[in-house]
């Protein structure tokens, strides 16, 4: 029983896959297009409306068709019943032999008169029944309809029969009493065909001009609809070409109606943001020659600047120690400037687009070595341990490793300067596509929302901060311009307390993109405590 009820779950499970699989396609082109969804409310409502309507009007002409049919029947059975009476008078007692035979013929009579009933039955208080011809399928009425004509009441019901030469037809049976110094009753059995025929002739109709009706509105509402979608789904078009980048794709303007307003409104809001994003290229680009051009031009005063520092710190034994100390200052001072040239510069081509890579199949692990040990005398000022996990293998890349040694030593420097004097890791990893360079810390971690700010130019999650590097602020964006150069990735993550940390990843083969990393970016182990 057990493995029964698993099996039919498990078969119903799948059942419920296929259906939910089937009907995604259907449920999301549906929300995709208003056009579908106007006309499908509009055909459910006509539907609706036209059954609501259907109903009430076959219900109405129904009931009229039948109350005129009862108020004939009733009225050509009491005729029948003063004919009748007129021929039953001189009878006085039902053990009459001729009595029998009279009734009888008395009812085939009436029957075959075309103005009553073609059916009918006589009976007697002392149970004698006779029936008209043809007799077939004709039965008494229910005990209920009896008792209402014994009483003296002329009354009627509905009734389905079975007669030999016809087929199961409903009837409008009739009962009337004749009152005598014999007690009749007559039984007028009325067939419903042509009112059966005309009310099934009517929801006939109904139903087609409901269908034709509901397929008219379905398809005006298509039309309606597609008027107003067309000029929508052609401005969506245009916008998405604007913001590929094809500022100089414009609507169409028909007529000048509503839409054609909106047509016109959207190109001039095209237009206006083609001559806006050209002013800020071009200011952009003015902004990027100015750069280029001033850290050129500052490196001729700079060279010169730097011969004579160099001299006065090359001497600074012989000052005093005031005059030793700002020559020492001095020189710290134009080294720091000497870097932020060099990185203004580097931005510089990044933004001109002359940057370019010399790649070259290099292993990564001496290169993550060699940043480490570059960055232990910062590493001892700060009281942090620098750790390296690598493969025991060669991990070979097609990189520039003048670009990955920039990067990597970015993010040692930076991961020692925030760790808070908790250890460092960095792990190297590699898969079949990809090689990835994982730096880790424990220190004072990130901010919500600072994960993807860390890599704008000249940002600092705490300006107040003291630093021992002098850094620019432009490490981390000038690193991330380098993995982009490699079609790779440099992405990062924290949390307050827990520490940040960084993933590098590259292809292996130069000209590939990176499309998973060999290190997950995520942080998984607790912050260790500080020593």
């Amino acid at each position: 029983m057990g493995r029964t009820s698993t099996w039919l779950r498990g078969i119903g499970g799948r059942l419920r896959h296929l259906a939910v699989r089937a009907a995604n396609p259907i449920v999301g082109r549906f929300r995709a297009s208003l056009q579908l969804r106007v006309v499908a409310s509009t055909l459910i409502a006509s539907t609706v409306l036209v059954l609501t309507f259907s109903f009430v009007v076959a219900g109405s002409v129904t009931s009229g068709l039948l109350a005129n049919q009862q108020d004939t029947a009733v009225d050509e059975t009491v005729n029948a019943v003063e004919r009748a009476a007129d021929q039953l008078g001189t009878f006085t007692s039902s053990d009459d032999n001729t009595l029998g035979p009279t009734m009888q013929r008395i009812a085939n009579e009436i029957a075959e008169d075309p103005v009553f009933a073609p059916y009918l039955l006589l009976t007697t208080a002392d149970g004698d029944v006779v029936k008209s011809n043809p007799v077939g399928g004709i039965d008494l009425p229910s005990d209920e309809l009896r008792e209402l004509v014994r009483g003296g009441n002329v009354a009627s019901q509905y009734g389905t029969f079975d007669f030999e030469d016809r087929e199961t037809t409903q009837y409008l049976i009739v009962g009337a009493p004749i009152e005598l110094a014999v007690e009749y009753e007559l039984y007028a059995f009325y067939p419903l065909d042509s009112e059966q025929k005309a009310i099934s002739l009517l929801r006939t109709n109904l139903a087609l001009a409901g269908i034709a009706l509901v397929l008219l509105l379905g398809v005006i509402a298509a039309l309606v609809t597609r008027l107003v979608v067309t000029p929508v789904r052609e401005a969506a078009r245009t916008s998405q070409r604007l913001a590929a980048g094809l500022l100089h794709e414009r609507m169409e303007v028909r007529g000048a109606d509503d839409l054609a307003r909106l047509a016109g409104s959207f190109n001039l809001m095209a237009e206006n943001l083609q001559s806006q994003i050209r002013r800020l290229e071009e200011m952009s680009m003015m902004q990027r020659r100015f750069t280029s051009d001033v850290s050129h031009e500052l490196r001729t005063p700079l060279a010169t600047i730097r011969m004579a520092a160099d001299l006065l710190y090359d001497t600074r034994e012989d000052f005093d120690a005031v005059t030793k100390r700002s020559t020492e200052l001095l020189q710290h001072e134009i080294d720091r400037f000497e870097d932020l040239l060099q990185e203004l510069l580097e931005i510089s081509r990044f933004d001109s687009g002359f940057a370019s890579l010399e790649v070259d199949a290099v292993d990564v692990n001496p290169i993550v070595e060699d940043v480490v040990a570059q960055q232990s005398a910062l590493a001892d000022d700060w009281g942090v341990t620098v750790t390296v996990h690598r493969p025991a293998r060669r991990v070979v890349a097609e990189v520039d490793s003048r670009r990955v040694q920039r990067i990597v030593r970015n993010l040692v420097s930076n991961a020692i300067e925030h760790a808070e004097g908790r250890p460092v890791e960095v792990t190297v990893a590699e898969s079949e596509t990809a090689v990835a360079v994982a730096v880790r810390d424990h220190g004072v971690g990130l901010k919500p929302g600072h994960a993807d700010r860390v890599f704008d130019r000249f940002w600092r999650a705490d300006p107040s901060r003291t630093r021992k590097t002098g850094g620019t602020g432009l490490g981390l964006a000038i690193s991330l311009e380098d993995a982009k150069l490699h079609s790779g990735t440099l992405q990062a993550v924290g949390e307050v307390g827990r520490g940040t940390l960084f993933v590098l990843t590259l292809p292996l083969q130069a000209g590939n993109r990176v499309i998973t990393s060999p290190i997950p970016l995520r942080l998984d182990e607790e912050a260790p405590d500080a020593h």
